[in-house]
């Protein structure tokens, strides 16, 4: 029986085989900029593939730089016999893989924008551009209970490519969540231009209708922009006094 060859002459099931790895490992650098820090553990559960397989997957991305261990993580659990758990997050090489192709020209377009207009004009298009995502997201924002809208607006963040999720606060007396965005595609513009992260935090507190504080930003060298949303339940406009900014 002849076997069916690639057009470079590589048999086609080492070639699907090996397309079939690149997609689990793409999957695999999604989840840890979606989930992250996080363990083989929890990535093995998510994925439904074994621990071992998994860590052949964060053992290449960790060569290439993609990933790295967060100093952070070694008390949220312990691996097997006694060991502490390695807890992963996306490296900023690993931010450029999963999508960066026009940071450089969006970096471009804000200098230009800066030296022509001025702060005002960051400032005004900074606002404009969030004023958009306001109007996009605000009909599909449809809970009232605060903790599931905060997850609507978390889905339609990650549907845009920011690797989003919510994630409960444990020990403030005022119930609270924390909306993680593990990728930005603005990030290195944000970087130069910090009122594209200014605008963003008030646009979440106008679609949730509650202050917002954001603790951590990718611009700044975080490994996820965190934002602290208390539940409170949004008020009948959906909006809100303004947001509390942390420090970058």
């Amino acid at each position: 029986m002849t076997t069916t060859q690639t057009p470079w002459g590589a048999p086609a099931a080492a070639h699907a085989s090996h397309a079939e790895s690149d997609g689990t490992r793409r999957r695999v650098l999604e989840l840890v900029a979606t989930e992250g820090p996080v363990t083989a553990g929890r990535l093995a559960d998510v994925l439904g593939l074994t621990q071992a397989a998994v860590r052949r997957h964060l053992a290449g991305l960790e060569s290439d730089g993609t990933i790295t261990v967060h100093d952070g993580g070694a008390g949220a659990g312990r691996a097997r016999r006694g060991r502490p758990a390695r807890h992963y997050v996306v490296s900023t090489a690993g931010q450029a893989e999963l999508g960066e192709q026009d940071s450089e020209l969006a970096t471009q377009v804000m200098r230009y924008l800066r030296r022509t207009g001025g702060d005002e004009a960051v400032e005004a298009f900074a606002t404009e551009r969030n004023d958009a995502v306001v109007r996009r997201y605000a009909p599909r924002l449809t809970a009232t209970d605060p903790q599931e809208r905060a997850a609507q607006l978390a889905d339609l963040l990650a549907a845009d490519g920011y690797a989003s999720s919510v994630r409960p606060v444990v020990g403030p007396l005022v119930p609270t969540v924390q909306l993680c965005q593990g990728h930005c595609p603005v990030q290195h513009a944000a970087e130069d231009f910090p009122e594209l992260c200014e605008a963003e935090a008030r646009a979440f507190s106008e679609l949730l209708g509650t202050h917002v504080q954001r603790l951590a930003t990718l611009a700044g060298g975080a490994h996820a922009c965190v934002t602290n949303i208390p539940l409170t339940p949004p008020t009948p406009a959906g909006r809100s006094g303004g947001t509390q900014e942390g420090s970058r």
